[in-house]
């Protein structure tokens, strides 16, 4: 029995986490609320747990946008031999991706410990997650006419800088560089795509960053199935989250993903004074 709450555990929190990774509301700030205000804790190491979670969610950005990734390798390679409108522009996307991965990349190997240590709190959520819906609130009525073909170095440093920020959690990743990129001017489908994409360098770097952790891992073993189920629970509902997600930018829907940040940021903080 358990060994049954346990797996159920798993699975609640790797559904938990994929549904609200893709959308921007911060998925790393509701893990914090979930174990904090409803008693869920991670048993074994939380970086495995989110190593295994947030590589779920890679693959599903990967599976939703191979077909960009794809066109992006085919291009961005072709650069080299063929230099026309379409090789550079694609070869010119790609390297706005390695320039908005490097402030977050510099920033987390610089302060991520002190983040954790000093940050990690609910009541640090609870003020993010305002600041994330005021943000989303701020650009909910853009409507963008600039496409990956006008984008320039300023935007993807910038939106690189967005995107360190959402090292806090409560911050979130998706929203904030979706932000920045369309207060930059750039249109919502490029703003989204950016965004995604970028992820799967971030997500890489801290998956290599986290080799060293897992091995050392002393309940890995012990804790395979519930890992297991935590993965596959986390990537079904990446995918599906980030499906209805590219819906909603579609229809230019972010403002209720503010008044959600607006509703649950200050209930977190009450919950935090009451409960201390």
């Amino acid at each position: 029995m358990e060994e049954l709450w346990l797996i159920i555990k798993f699975l609640f929190l790797g559904v938990f986490q994929g549904l609200t990774e893709p959308i921007p509301i911060s998925s790393s700030g509701h893990l914090l609320i979930a174990q904090s205000l409803l008693g869920v804790e991670i048993e074994g190491s939380p970086t495995t747990f989110a190593l295994l979670v947030n590589t779920a969610s890679l693959i599903a950005v990967v599976v939703i946008y191979r077909k960009d990734i794809g066109r992006l390798i085919v291009n961005g390679l072709g650069y080299f031999k063929v230099k026309n409108e379409e090789t550079k522009r694609d070869f010119m996307f790609i390297v706005y991706l390695v320039v908005a991965t490097i402030p977050a990349a510099i920033i987390g190997l610089l302060f991520q410990d002190a983040i954790d240590e000093h940050l990690s709190s609910i009541l640090t959520v609870g003020i993010t997650l305002v600041v994330t819906g005021a943000a989303l609130w701020f650009i909910r009525n853009l409507r963008g006419q600039r496409k990956e073909g006008n984008m320039s170095m300023k935007d993807a440093s910038i939106i690189g800088v967005a995107q360190s920020v959402a090292l806090i959690p409560g911050i979130s990743r998706s929203g904030a560089t979706i932000v920045a990129a369309m207060a930059r001017g750039i249109n919502q489908e490029t703003a989204l795509r950016f965004s995604f994409l970028l992820f799967i360098p971030v997500s890489l770097g801290g998956a290599v960053l986290s080799i060293s952790d897992i091995l050392t891992d002393e309940n890995f073993s012990s804790l395979a199935l519930p890992y297991l189920v935590a993965f596959l629970g986390s990537l079904v509902a990446s995918y599906f989250s980030l499906l209805w997600f590219m819906n909603i930018m579609a229809k230019g829907q972010l403002k209720y993903f503010a008044i959600y940040c607006f509703i649950v940021g200050p209930l977190v903080v009450v919950s935090w004074m009451v409960l201390g």
